[in-house]
């Protein structure tokens, strides 16, 4: 069993900020990427969405499409409603032989936001819970018929924020529900993603290794920032790069055979955190800490 190392593009340019970044094109994003050491990319802004266009920006680089987030409204739309809406994210996902789905709900989430605190974000009643988890089974077990694993991402500012809201999401729903680990937003959250990743790695089905600058991050919760101000503030790095261990991580993957991808993603201002250096170093880290923890890497 092996792992594959990718990269998101927000170390270029920011999907929630568009400013940042905006004069980077993606030839260079992927370029750089690739220069770095990486093997993907997940879907940004910039990407095209229809299958033969993004082929004829990967294909070149020898870069193959890892995921890509989809923004899930389950709390005001039907299951046969998401479903239609997300065809043609999973249309897409599926031209490119992709295992998972990074799949988020953003009902009334704060996270894009930069006037809201995520101190703001929403909090479900107990019959908003039960809705939503009715749903996620349903939709979890679409996309195991469609042969895709439903990543389910925690996110800050979301509905699904914290180490108790996942551990509620784990517990009320089937293994078609699967788990998308964020060190860096469990860290940001208040949790701790070593143990929450010990809980549920039988359903851990993606990573994102974004890691945390602690005194960034104890500012940012000091002055009630919105998710945005501390993103600018540089509270996320590279892997490595800031608080998080990452080895006992990897060892707890090794354990359970882990064999999807490893992904960085942790968004910065490029104007600050120059993203070939940022990603070149998150590259690095990440195959370090696979070599010391025996979590076998793909060519």
């Amino acid at each position: 069993m092996a792992v594959r190392l990718g990269i998101n593009p927000l170390t270029w340019t920011n999907d929630d900020l568009p400013s940042l970044g905006a004069d980077t094109s993606l030839q260079t994003c992927l370029a750089e990427g690739k220069q770095a050491g990486f093997s993907g990319f997940e879907l940004g802004q910039k990407f095209p969405r229809e299958p033969e266009a993004l082929r004829k920006e990967l294909s070149p680089h020898g870069l193959d499409l890892v995921s890509g987030w989809y923004s899930s409204l389950l709390l005001d739309r039907s299951v046969d409603q998401e479903i239609e809406a997300m065809q043609p994210h999973l249309k897409l996902l599926k031209a490119f032989d992709c295992n998972a789905m990074v799949f988020c709900e953003v009902s009334g989430c704060v996270h894009g936001d930069q006037a809201l605190p995520v101190s703001t974000r929403p909090i479900l009643s107990d019959s908003q819970w039960a809705l939503l988890l009715e749903r996620l089974n349903a939709i979890g077990d679409y996309l195991a018929s469609e042969n895709i694993d439903m990543a389910y991402h925690h996110h800050m500012g979301t509905v699904i924020q914290s180490e108790e809201d996942v551990d509620r999401l784990m517990q009320g729903t089937s293994a078609s529900v699967g788990l998308l680990i964020d060190t860096g937003h469990m860290t940001y959250a208040g949790g701790d993603p070593l143990a929450l990743a010990q809980r549920w790695l039988d359903r851990i089905r993606h990573v994102h290794c974004k890691d945390i600058r602690p005194d960034v991050l104890a500012d940012a919760l000091n002055r009630n920032l919105s998710f945005l101000d501390a993103v600018l503030n540089g509270v996320f790095t590279v892997p490595g790069d800031g608080c998080v261990d990452y080895r006992t991580l990897f060892d707890k993957l090794v354990s359970v055979d882990y064999d999807g991808w490893l992904v960085v993603e942790a968004e910065q201002d490029p104007a600050i955190a120059h993203p070939l250096t940022y990603a070149t170093l998150g590259y690095n880290n990440l195959k370090k800490f696979c070599e010391d923890t025996g979590l076998a890497v793909k060519p």
